[in-house]
């Protein structure tokens, strides 16, 4: 059976000190992937701690993932890529001082990588997003829409993965400019609904409707496994590299 992680693992195997800042549920999936793959967590920050981010506590950190709170993620982040420390973080909510980030990472001639969602199966969900809106743009009978169904505990709406899937359509498809939420639906703008239910991972669903039929486009993360995963792959991609890349990078599209 092909195996996509030997797609993208064709790198050679490193082993690096990490500093793991956000120590939730996602936190402890990237702690226990990180030690299988034979890396040690050298340091873990959370709120309870958040002082312990701090230039002695750094020194031999090779790469830190973050996956902390909107609220906290850029002063992480600066944090850093201001050592030379190279970033994966996987926050969302915070991107409007990403152009802060960039420019912090190559002042310091570090790496840095953001994705809304490092799992290897959405990262492909993507690139199959975007080519369907590519063959939609012929077919304008179609109207597309985005469904994204998390756990409770969610602090941000829409998520980060759905409006990447939406900027992806964009990009792609010359009828729509942007996204908006359900209650907000016009012609040129794409709608999403956000459903806080139980403990989902992640379901994301992208639907292209006509008078005819109705195509569908879904993800279903079982648990946070793919996530973590991509993670600590992207973590391994970009320690011994310089510059801002994306999961395109590592995916190799």
């Amino acid at each position: 059976m092909y195996d996509i992680r030997k797609q993208v693992i064709s790198q050679k195997q490193v082993f690096m000190n990490i500093a793991l800042i956000g120590y939730g549920r996602m936190g402890h999936e990237i702690e226990s992937i990180a030690v299988k793959r034979g890396h040690i967590i050298k340091l873990t920050v959370d709120q309870a701690n958040e002082n312990d981010l701090n230039n002695a506590n750094l020194t031999g950190i090779d790469v830190a993932i973050e996956f902390s709170s909107p609220e906290t993620a850029f002063n992480n982040i600066r944090k850093c890529l201001s050592e030379g420390i190279p970033v994966v973080s996987g926050t969302t909510g915070w991107l409007d001082k990403f152009d802060d980030a960039v420019e912090i990472c190559n002042k310091n001639k570090t790496a840095f990588i953001h994705s809304s969602n490092f799992s290897i199966g959405v990262n492909l969900f993507f690139r199959l997003n975007a080519e369907l809106a590519r063959q939609m743009d012929r077919y304008h009978d179609y109207h597309v829409s985005i469904q994204e169904i998390h756990h409770k505990k969610k602090l941000d709406a829409p998520s980060g993965t759905a409006i990447a899937l939406a900027g992806g359509i964009v990009q792609h498809h010359s009828k729509y400019k942007s996204w908006c939420f359900l209650k907000d639906k016009t012609d040129t703008c794409i709608p999403i609904d956000s459903i806080r239910e139980g403990e989902v991972p992640g379901t994301h669903t992208v639907t292209w409707d006509s008078e005819i039929d109705t195509i569908c486009l879904s993800h279903e993360a079982k648990n946070r496994k793919g996530f973590a995963f991509g993670a600590v792959v992207a973590a391994e991609f970009i320690h011994s590299r310089k510059g801002v890349f994306t999961m395109n990078d590592v995916m190799g599209f």
